[in-house]
């Protein structure tokens, strides 16, 4: 089961997403990124992170340690924003906490020229993604993170923010677990994501004891007074059969549609034509200078 922490100081609030998380210092000593039962996206998405979040890390993947985080509002009365405080105001008890890395940077297409991802680890990525229908690892908004950042260390690839998967339980539609998604936008396209490897090697190991076992560590107050079920255990047996039957029905859904590497080439040098046609005469003699700036880390020594 997740370990249960409690807040003990509030740090300030995280306004790079909607659901405005917050870095929470705790009694176990750790910083936490906290997603609060108040925002907007309200428990599902807390749901969410708990139950992909766990099934990514039982899968090998890279995810910062998730804890359940007891949270007082009192603790953050000094918080300026009235609507901020209003959220935390509406989050009092049990919140969701992901583990802070700090110095973590962002995977944006700059990032990604300095780190590839090879097709085994995004065709492992991508595959996830499509299992649990997250639709929110896009190359707008990646949610993955490179670190460490520095020291010698390799940095390796992590997976945060899965709120938005799970699509299937806002209404809970779970008529067609095969369905299939779009994810020809997704974050890894690029990486010439190996999803028929990856779903080789990952869906035997999807069994129904494991996403039993996964479920089992929602707390009961986030799932209870679902409508349309008894109870907590009603929903939880809904998430794992909805998965369970998925995972059985991959061939149906797996991803493949990614556009190739001399696709990709080709497409790049038409978007550097179009953003070279459109400057402005005086503007095209001039090199276009997109060297590192100074001010970004040295990442040569610990890519890998």
């Amino acid at each position: 089961m997740l370990t249960e922490v409690t807040a003990t100081r509030y740090i300030e609030p995280l306004r790079s997403g909607g659901s405005v998380p917050g870095i929470v210092e705790a009694d176990d000593l750790g910083t936490y990124v906290v997603k609060f039962t108040g925002s907007a996206q309200g428990r599902k998405a807390l749901v969410a992170e708990v139950i992909v979040g766990e099934l990514a890390r039982a899968l090998g993947l890279r995810v910062p340690e998730l804890v359940l985080a007891w949270f007082d509002p009192e603790i953050a009365a000094h918080e300026p924003h009235q609507e901020v405080r209003e959220m935390l105001s509406a989050s009092a008890g049990l919140n969701l906490g992901m583990d802070y890395l700090p110095g973590a940077a962002d995977y944006t297409p700059e990032v990604a020229k300095r780190f590839p991802v090879g097709p085994e680890e995004a065709g492992r990525i991508v595959w996830l993604d499509a299992l649990t229908v997250n639709v929110d690892r896009t190359v707008h908004s990646s949610n993955l993170m490179v670190w460490p950042t520095f020291g010698t260390a390799p940095a390796r690839l992590w997976l945060i923010d899965h709120g938005a998967a799970l699509v299937f339980h806002h209404r809970w539609d779970t008529s067609a677990p095969e369905k299939a998604y779009d994810f020809r936008h997704h974050a890894l396209g690029h990486s010439a994501p190996d999803v028929r490897a990856a779903d080789a090697e990952l869906a035997p190991q999807v069994t129904d004891e494991l996403l039993r076992a996964i479920v089992a560590q929602v707390p009961d107050a986030w799932l209870a007074g679902e409508p349309g079920f008894a109870g907590p255990e009603e929903v939880r047996a809904a998430y794992a059969g909805y998965l369970s039957a998925r995972v059985k029905a991959s061939e149906r859904w797996l991803p493949t549609d990614f556009p190739g590497r001399e696709e990709l080439a080709a497409e790049e040098g038409r978007r550097a034509e179009r953003t070279r046609r459109g400057r402005p005469d005086w503007l095209k003699r001039v090199p276009d200078l997109h060297g590192r700036p100074a001010a970004e880390p040295d990442w040569s020594a610990h890519l890998g």
